[in-house]
């Protein structure tokens, strides 16, 4: 970094915590998960309003490069935190409704996403029909998957069989999603062979780099830090280069880490929860809000608007609802599913970002994504609370409390949803 840099950087990042935290703390005071408020920190003082100027004096352009690289950190940081909290057996007990909830959780929402598209591509000249029909489905079809495992973490609900379902069910999802939207670049020209290496690189992770872990954690000792932190960075290159998306190489890798509480790297783990997610985390998502521009969209989009969140939606509802009922999940737990898999937040500005660099997208339909973005987003909170009161079967238990970074534990008079 340049030196006449130095300064200007150290501000812009206290403006981006004291950003984060502020509506942050505002979000959870009315009961929605404290991401939402850091994406909308983002938007708030991004080219939505006044064309950018607030944001070009709080957060200088010449510094965002390297807000930008602490800011992805941060997100592997806390989804490598995800992975080393995901209960292997409660996985390996319903991975069968993860899968079945994944597959029509996406499935329906990419079919009815493609339908939308090509009404959409009639309504408007596009360079590229089949890519933007292809791309506009597999949008549709995405799940936050960070933001789920916030929505967890802040509801305690990351231990519990719910909990597990949700997080299996995310992963698997995003998975088949990015893999959809592989297909989708190379259709359009931008794909790459790589990705013919992401169930390869799934397995070596499970087969190969989680037995060698136990193995190298056990006789590392005051090396167990560099061992974890090299095994993170390398699992995010791997996954990246392949075409899967570096968050996910940062959770596969903290789930395959040894779950012995006594282990060499456990206390080296804790704190890479702590800094990742309280101080790094809430910088990505500001950043990511930064890049939302919503004030391209125009009066006459309001009805496009309505199709796609109907669209999205229901097709995301119905589908996990359909899929974990033919599981035999309960009714209750279904919709709760339903719920939790309709937020896309941060994944969706990820893909919608990729498809406005691309040229797939326009800035008004990329505008508009971002709002059903939004909005599905915020619609869990609410949704949650209404259904998780009157909830019996036991998904609310809370066996043994879950703790990610940014996320407190629940103390007197404290919930920890708020």
């Amino acid at each position: 970094m340049p030196a006449h840099l130095v300064a200007p950087f150290f501000l812009a990042l206290a403006t981006a915590l004291a950003l984060a935290w502020t509506l942050g703390a505002a979000a959870r005071a009315i009961r929605q998960p404290s991401v939402l408020g850091e994406l909308l920190a983002g938007i708030l003082v991004g080219p939505t309003l006044w064309h950018g100027a607030i944001a070009a004096h709080l957060l200088p352009v010449a510094v965002r490069p390297y807000l930008n690289a602490l800011a992805t950190l941060g997100l592997a940081l806390f989804m490598f935190a995800a992975g080393t909290e995901l209960e292997h057996s409660l996985m390996r007990s319903q991975g069968r409704i993860a899968v079945s909830v994944a597959l029509t959780s996406v499935l329906l929402p990419f079919a009815l996403g493609c339908v939308l598209a090509l009404y959409l591509a009639g309504q408007r000249p596009t360079t590229h029909t089949a890519g933007f029909v292809l791309f506009l489905g597999a949008a549709t079809a995405v799940t936050a998957f960070p933001v789920l495992a916030r929505i967890l973490a802040d509801r305690g609900l990351l231990r519990t069989r719910i909990g597990a379902i949700a997080l299996g069910s995310a992963m698997l999802a995003d998975l088949l999603a990015w893999s959809l939207l592989a297909v989708v670049l190379t259709v359009i020209g931008a794909g790459q062979w790589h990705a013919l290496l992401i169930p390869l690189y799934v397995l070596a992770m499970w087969a190969g780099v989680r037995p060698l872990l136990r193995s190298l954690l056990n006789g590392a000792g005051a090396a167990a830090g560099a061992v974890v932190m090299c095994g993170l960075v390398l699992s995010c290159f791997a996954a990246d280069w392949i075409g899967l998306h570096y968050m996910f190489g940062a959770f596969v890798f903290g789930a395959a880490m040894p779950r012995d509480p006594t282990a060499a790297a456990a206390g080296f783990v804790e704190q890479l929860r702590q800094s990742g997610g309280y101080f790094l985390l809430p910088v990505y998502f500001v950043m990511a809000g930064l890049n939302v521009d919503l004030s391209a969209m125009g009066s006459g989009a309001f009805t496009d608007l309505a199709l796609i969140l109907v669209t999205a939606v229901t097709g995301k509802a119905l589908g996990t609802w359909g899929g974990a009922r033919l599981r035999g999940l309960p009714a209750r737990e279904s919709w709760i599913l339903a719920t939790l898999m309709n937020t896309r937040g941060l994944t969706e500005f990820v893909v919608l970002t990729v498809g406005l660099q691309l040229g797939v997208l326009d800035t008004r339909m990329y505008s508009l994504m971002v709002v059903m973005a939004l909005v599905t987003t915020f619609m869990a909170g609410p949704l949650l609370t209404v259904l998780l009161p009157g909830a019996d079967t036991g998904i609310v238990e809370r066996p043994q409390e879950a703790e990610l970074p940014g996320v407190p534990r629940a103390g007197a008079g404290q919930s920890r949803h708020q």
